[in-house]
């Protein structure tokens, strides 16, 4: 009995080896090795815990599947739900562990997107996102791209509060986390449950998976299973699809195949009205609303100084004590990124397109005059010029110098150009 049962071990063993051998190796990992093999006779049984494994390992590498097999002179039979009888058990066996979330920090139903302090620009973005909300939309994937603190997550945050829909929302973090960690504890097809098993799923900040080629490989399975069963998508990022780093062609053309809509930073107008809304007198949010930088994150760290101030030191806040209290958060002088936004005004040309992989000749110029007046205007160094703009080497930076040092000598409108930017800069 011992013989035969060895003796199977090694048969099972030796067929897993032909699988692993004749399928891709993240793909083996992900849905083959995890499967409970069983042999009955001529007939070789592959169980999975769930139907909705079956059924994809049965679409997907089936035929491959079979033609192994039958190398070995065995039928196939791809089933699913495992065996608790025949299965023993172990701290980190599919069977004995589910999947579970990590605890999120769940909002509480507000005033939907009445939160939500919009300017012309942002209109848009907000019908969408009604719709969305609403399970009615004519879009199954939304993607909204602008700068930090333009308001990306408080529009999911917005859905959420404003839809009766089952939603799943996890940042691009929180996925790439989860996902490792249901492979670590072998809970990934409860994982690719709980995600699948929702009307809309959202994403906050997909940046977060570039590089990470199983995260990535994973999600993108993730989305086309969920557009083909009709759920909804929405997903947030700093900058337009064609302009995501670290993310191939194939991955950009599949983000943009839905609506791509951007959220502008809040203007002085909503900037004013944020503070107001929270407390703050009219003519101090006025003045404010002029020396906030377009972050709402800037924002909302100034109103909680100002609420933790007054209910502390027990008087209200007037324009003397928010010039004292907030003296680290009125900066005078530009950031990095607020000159090169500047520029990009001034040029008539997006922040997404300087930060984007083009080399369209009206960008690569715009680009250099950029890093020339940098260069003039502050004491960054050439690593710091290339980051703010768009993520470029030492090397890039040196050669647009090169670029520019050379031709003005020739070319007086060019000298105009970066002395207007300099200006702009200071």
């Amino acid at each position: 009995m011992q013989a035969t049962a060895t003796q199977t071990k090694a048969n099972l063993e030796t067929i897993m080896g032909a699988f692993a051998a004749r399928i891709d190796s993240s793909a083996f990992a992900t849905w083959i090795a995890p499967l409970k093999m069983e042999l009955c006779q001529n007939c070789l049984k592959l169980v999975a815990q769930n139907q909705f494994t079956a059924d994809y390992v049965k679409r997907e590498y089936g035929e491959i599947l079979k033609t192994i097999a039958a190398d070995f002179s065995l039928d196939l039979n791809i089933a699913a739900g495992f065996v608790a009888a025949k299965v023993q058990s172990c701290a980190n066996d599919n069977v004995v562990c589910a999947y579970v979330p990590n605890k999120r920090v769940q909002n509480t139903k507000q005033n939907g997107f009445d939160k939500f302090i919009a300017c012309d620009e942002n209109m848009f973005a907000i019908a969408a996102c009604k719709k969305m909300a609403l399970g009615n939309a004519s879009f199954s994937q939304l993607f909204i791209y602008g700068a930090s603190g333009a308001g990306k997550s408080m529009l999911l945050d917005c859905i959420c509060d404003a839809s009766e829909k089952h939603i799943v929302k996890m940042t691009g973090g929180q996925f790439v986390a989860d996902f490792a960690r249901s492979l670590r504890e072998k809970t990934i097809f409860s994982f690719k449950d709980y995600c699948r098993n929702c009307d809309i799923f959202m994403m906050d900040d997909v940046c977060a998976l570039a590089g990470k080629r199983a995260s990535m490989d994973e999600f993108l399975q993730l989305v086309m299973d969920l557009k083909n069963a009709g759920k909804s998508i929405v997903l947030t990022a700093n900058c337009a699809p064609n302009a995501l780093n670290g993310f191939d062609r194939r991955v950009q053309s599949l983000f943009a195949s839905g609506l791509v809509v951007d959220v502008v930073a809040p203007n002085a107008f909503v900037r004013r009205s944020m503070l107001v809304r929270s407390g703050v007198k009219s003519d101090v949010a006025e003045e404010l609303s002029k020396s906030i930088a377009a972050d709402g994150h800037l924002v909302d760290g100034v109103i909680s100084k100002i609420k933790t101030y007054t209910e502390l030191m027990g008087e209200s806040v007037n324009m003397e004590i928010a010039s004292r209290l907030l003296g680290d958060l009125l900066q005078k002088n530009k950031t990095p990124i607020a000159m090169v936004k500047a520029m990009c005004e001034k040029m008539s040309i997006s922040y997404d397109e300087i930060c984007g992989n083009s080399r369209a000749r009206r960008l690569v110029r715009a680009r250099q005059i950029m890093m020339a007046a940098l260069k003039s205007a502050t004491n960054l160094s050439l690593s710091e010029i290339g980051n703010v703009c768009g993520g470029r080497d030492h090397a890039t930076v040196v050669y647009a110098l090169n670029q520019i040092e050379n031709q003005k000598g020739i070319d007086l409108m060019l000298n105009a150009e970066i002395d207007a930017m300099v200006k702009l800069c200071k």
